[in-house]
Order: structure tokens, then sequence, then C-alpha cells
């Protein structure tokens, strides 16, 4: 591991002591996700969560689509900002975290606000007739783009999408290996939104990368 890494994980070991600290919950999940999944660390987490929570606590909105549940930890978060009526709409195409979803949003705060879709997101995004104030984009990196593009004209003018792992370990700025198609794929994504006159963008270093993405 380089001194880089190591001052990288003391910095974000420094922020998570100085942050507000996970619910009961959300440490539960948290810790029964990293027993029992084979790719833990696709779960949000303590500071990313927060992160999600203050954005849609600042915002207040009224419906929320998230692409990618994992184990619904960063879903519980995000509707923690709902308005008092509104929905959030979250898309799993793993059938097998159906059971450890719908266990841990029967237990949130906000559980009647909650909805799981199961199926292919592509589809479902149709299906799903709403004006979204917020998308929270956490899925297959391959199909960043199309799901960019499906959700745009379905976000309100001012909303926002925010789309997960735009940094990619780093990778997108180094030269991409001809086989590596995930790494390719985020940087189409992020030069695809950079030049799209449609919205406004700020690719965030934090975590894993966040681009924070204003429809105008």
């Amino acid at each position: 591991m380089s001194t880089f890494e190591l001052i990288e994980q003391d910095i974000e070991a420094y922020c998570e002591e100085h942050s507000t600290p996970e619910s009961d919950l959300l440490y539960k999940l948290n810790r029964q996700t990293h027993l029992e999944t084979l790719n833990p660390r696709m779960l949000s987490g303590q500071l990313q969560g927060l992160f999600l929570r203050f954005i849609a606590t600042m915002m207040r909105p009224r419906f929320i689509l998230e692409v990618g549940t994992f184990t619904g930890y960063s879903s519980i978060c995000l509707s923690e900002g709902l308005m008092p009526d509104g929905e959030l709409h979250t898309l799993e195409m793993n059938v097998e975290y159906e059971d450890r979803i719908r266990e841990y949003f029967a237990k949130a705060d906000r559980r009647d606000q909650l909805h799981l879709h199961i199926g292919d997101a592509h589809e479902l995004i149709k299906s799903l007739d709403y004006c979204w104030d917020l998308v929270f984009i956490d899925a297959d990196k391959e199909d960043y783009t199309d799901y960019y593009e499906a959700v745009l004209p379905k976000v309100r003018k001012g909303g926002f999408i925010l789309a997960d792992n735009t940094l990619w370990n780093g990778k997108v700025t180094h030269e991409v290996a001809h086989n590596d198609k995930d790494t390719q794929a985020i940087n189409d994504f992020n030069r695809h939104v950079q030049e799209d006159p449609r919205v406004r963008n700020l690719l965030l270093p934090f975590r894993d990368g966040i681009m924070m993405i204003e429809k105008l």
C-alpha cells in the first residue's frame, strides 16, 4: 500500500470520527452487508450516506429515483430528506438482495415512502411516470449514459442527478486498457455530461467520485 493510500485512509477515518455517526439501523445494515455480501464496498457507508442525506434534506424532494439499490443503505439515507408526502423509488436488478432490502425498509422511519422495484432498470425507468426532483445513479457502469439519457427528460428543471463512482478508483486518469469496459464507460459518461448543454455539472472528488448534475 502506498503512502498516499495510507494518508487517504487516515483522512477518511478522521472525517468519520468528526461526522455524525450512523443510526443503529444503518450501522446494523452496514455490518450485515459486510458480513454477508461479496462486494460490501458497493455500500455507500457513513460519509456518503450523510452526504446523500444532506443533499436530500436541503432539496426537500417530493420524488426521488435511485438506480441501483444494493442492500438499501443509500435509499434509507436519501429518504430522510423527503417531503412528508414524498416517495422514493429504487430499482434493483439482483433479486438476491430483495429480502434484506425489504427487511431494513420495514424498520426505517419513512418505511411507507420507500418503494422497491425489482427488475431491469431500463424498463422500470420507462414505466415510472414521475417528475423526479432528485436521481441517484449507482448501478452497472456500462449503462450509465443510457440511464442518464432515460432519466434526464423526467427530471424537473432545477432538479439534480447524482452519479456515483465517476472516478472509478482513479482509473479515469490513466490510459484505459482495451478490455476495461467499466473505466471506458465511466470516461464516456463523464465526457457526455461535460458536453451536454442541457445541464450544469460538478465532478466532486469525494470517495470514489460523485458527478453532480443540475438540469437547466
